[in-house]
């Protein structure tokens, strides 16, 4: 395995990938998430440095740029539950500039009365950014949750060209 830390707009990312796909992404800020994704995924003794493994910091520099579709192409293997990972893979097919609710992704996995379900499985992904949990948003159109702050939630959706103005900023 790698680790990777680098530069953001949003402050310090620190990336774990096995030698085929990105298994965790998180913000670098002390959060109890990161230590709780490297504590269950990270094996000090097998891991090393590395500058841009998978090209991970590259794609992510590019989406930063303007390049919203950079990341799409990264493999993901962020470990979970079968329900999860469906869930996490749904989310990959949310573009870049839109939305969804809990309620829609849950109606799309074929269980439309898992939406709470939907939302712990959201909650647990361990792959910020690349697997787009950010792009959830409450069912009344309101700013949902986010494990890397909702502030940066926020520049988020404003970077891939939403509207986000009224009860969407927390207004």
């Amino acid at each position: 395995m790698q680790i990777a830390r680098f530069a953001s707009p949003l402050g310090p990312l620190v990336a774990l990938t096995s030698d085929s796909a990105l298994i965790a992404l998180a913000f670098d800020d002390g959060s109890p998430l990161l230590a709780r994704l490297l504590g269950r995924r990270f094996d000090s003794e097998r891991t090393v440095e590395a500058v841009d493994p998978l090209e991970v910091a590259s794609r992510l520099r590019a989406y930063f740029a303007g390049e919203l579709t950079a990341i799409d192409a990264l493999p993901v293997e962020g470990g979970g539950t079968p329900f999860q990972r469906a869930v996490w893979q749904q989310l990959r097919t949310v573009p870049p500039g839109t939305t969804t609710t809990y309620r829609s992704l849950a109606a799309r996995l074929g269980a439309p009365a898992a939406t709470r379900a939907v939302g712990l499985a959201t909650a647990k992904n361990p792959i910020a950014i690349v697997v787009p949990c950010h792009r959830v948003i409450g069912a009344d159109g309101s700013l949902t949750g986010y494990a890397g702050g909702l502030a940066r939630k926020r520049w988020l959706l404003a970077h891939e060209g939403m509207a986000v103005q009224g009860r969407l900023l927390g207004d």
